[in-house]
Order: structure tokens, then sequence, then C-alpha cells
């Protein structure tokens, strides 16, 4: 059995939870989210906790019952807390600013980058050197951080660029010059 797969979900209060036709609706305070489930795996929902079972114990199956229960579990922490991440811009003239619903880039190109925000995050500038893109919906909020770091990602020998908070940068020597 998965490791992952078996253990429970467990429901805060306040927190609704309905499995209609095969569609799990998470809503909680902060919004609500819905997600479609495999045939294979079942959801049942007792007292304050879900339960993730498969049908059988083929390979396709075992793998389904683990993402099953993290995107299950991802949905009530998104509804209650909430995800972010965190991106840090690095080099001589960088920065970012919000100016109405597109977030502005100055990475070094001829022009300013404009990224539009997407409905339903939050992307908020701490200072100009620190961008913090905040959801309910996990998946959205780290696919929106990498498209954000893909505009100028970080170079290995001065470390210009956008990269996340937590990550680090291998960083590279420079070619020494013979005189």
């Amino acid at each position: 059995m998965s490791r992952i797969g078996r253990m429970p979900v467990l429901i805060p209060q306040g927190v609704k939870v309905e499995m209609v036709s095969r569609i799990l609706s998470v809503e909680g305070p902060k919004g609500k989210l819905s997600q479609m489930i495999h045939p294979d795996v079942e959801i049942k929902v007792e007292n304050s906790t879900g339960i993730v079972t498969r049908k059988n114990d083929l390979k396709r199956t075992r793998a389904m019952h683990g993402l099953y229960r993290k995107l299950f579990d991802n949905m009530v922490v998104g509804v209650t807390k909430g995800f972010q991440k965190a991106l840090i811009i690095n080099g001589v003239g960088y920065r970012a600013e919000i100016q109405g619903k597109s977030l502005l880039l100055s990475l070094g190109f001829s022009n300013v980058v404009e990224y539009p925000i997407p409905e339903g995050l939050k992307i908020e500038c701490e200072s100009q050197s620190k961008v913090i893109v905040s959801g309910i919906n996990k998946e959205r909020v780290g696919q929106v951080a990498s498209d954000i770091r893909s505009i100028r990602p970080p170079e290995p020998y001065k470390g210009k660029g956008i990269k996340y908070e937590t990550e680090t940068i291998r960083r590279k020597v420079g070619k020494t010059g013979v005189k």
C-alpha cells in the first residue's frame, strides 16, 4: 500500500468537502477548488478525515493513489491557509513593480517586461527586488512563479536574474586572464 496514499487527510473546521460524480469539491474560507478524480480511486469523507482508497493493485492505480491523496491534501491546505512563492531579483538596475493589473519587470532588456497578473492569484512586490506570488491553488502559484522566473533565469557567473527565495545558485569561476 502507498505510504502517502494511506495517510488520512485531516479536514479542519469550516471546510466543506463534496464528491459528486467523480468531481471532488473543497470549499473553505479562502475560496473553492475542484478536481476530477480518476475512476480507479475513491475518496470517502468520515467525520473530519478524508480517506483515499484504490480499487485494484495495478502499477498505474498505485501511482494514482498517492497522487490524488496529495492533491486532496493540497486542496484542503489551499482553501484554509493558501500557498505562496517568493522570488528574489538580483542585478544592478533590476527591479519589479505592480501597475494596475500587471507586474512590470526591469531586467536589463531594452524594454520593460509586462507580465499580466492571472485571475485568482495575487502578486505583490514587498520591495523592488522581492516579488511574492500567492493563491489557493498550489499548481497555479508554482506555474506563475516559474513563468516569472523564466523571463530572466539566474546566470552562474554573477548570479544576476530572478531566483526563488530558497534556491541556491551554483556559481562558476570566470575566466582568468593570462598577462
